[in-house]
């Protein structure tokens, strides 16, 4: 009798398991909050150079005691198979750097991604201009690995490439949501990307949150304000206003076009 329990209760377990297997279903749509961390004072040790005088040093030292070294910045992206929609969430925070903004420590980009089409508008702020820049989605060469990490609930695997020649990207997608979209321009993956470092630029995009729902196709239309360009004339521009600007103009135009 006892063995009988045994081998109905075994069954009963498996075939549980097997009906939440059926039930469980690839997210195709919904909404994910991304937090964008960046290390301040990495940024400042870049800014500065490796040969700074005593007076920059000290308004270092100065600013260390009075900030935190990490900045937080939250975004959302509201997707479907065919379109996303990153949108960054106002801070309020227009601080400044040792006297200098540091474009990588913001946030003002809004993106619009259609993946049927292999392309994206993007509304990039630069300083005082803005700009619309409708262009094909970026392509990265990916190096999937065998790593793998839990971001927001979902299984991840990680990837690694080289964009812009020099800017390291380690990246981190999952194939339950089988959207091949990811935080700001990051795509090409055989899943939705939750997680991206640039380790050697001190910045994070991670996803804090992911919400299954059905999305309206009114929610995912592309930005319209700015100058409209294609991604080279936006280099080309960025490189004859900045030809004057010494070490800081390379390390402007790096970041203005992740």
């Amino acid at each position: 009798m006892r063995t009988i329990l045994i081998k109905a209760t075994f069954l009963l377990l498996l075939t549980g398991n097997a009906l939440f297997a059926q039930s469980s279903k690839p997210v195709t749509s919904g909404i994910i909050e991304f937090d964008k961390n960046v290390n301040i004072y990495g940024l400042i040790k870049q800014q500065i150079g490796k040969t700074p005088d005593e007076i920059t040093l000290k308004m270092v030292e100065q600013y260390k005691k009075a900030h935190p070294q990490f900045k937080t910045l939250k975004s959302t992206m509201t997707f479907t198979k065919e379109k996303a929609l990153f949108t960054p969430i106002p801070s309020g925070d227009n601080e400044r750097i040792i006297g200098n903004d540091n474009p990588m420590a913001t946030q003002s980009n809004i993106i619009f991604t259609d993946f049927l089409k292999e392309a994206s508008v993007v509304q990039k702020t630069i300083y005082e201009d803005n700009f619309l820049i409708k262009d094909s989605l970026r392509k990265i060469s990916w190096k999937i690995t065998d790593e793998t990490r839990e971001i927001a609930g979902y299984h991840c695997r990680r990837a690694n490439a080289l964009i812009l020649d020099t800017v390291y990207v380690v990246a981190f997608y999952t194939n339950e949501i089988p959207v091949s979209g990811g935080p700001e321009s990051f795509t090409g993956l055989p899943g939705m990307i939750l997680g991206v470092a640039l380790p050697h630029e001190n910045v994070t995009w991670f996803a804090s949150k992911v919400t299954e729902t059905p999305v309206q196709a009114a929610a995912i239309v592309p930005p319209k304000k700015g100058k409209t360009v294609t991604y080279k004339q936006l280099l080309e521009t960025l490189k004859s206003a900045m030809k004057d600007w010494g070490r800081t103009g390379p390390y402007e135009m790096k970041v203005f076009s992740l």
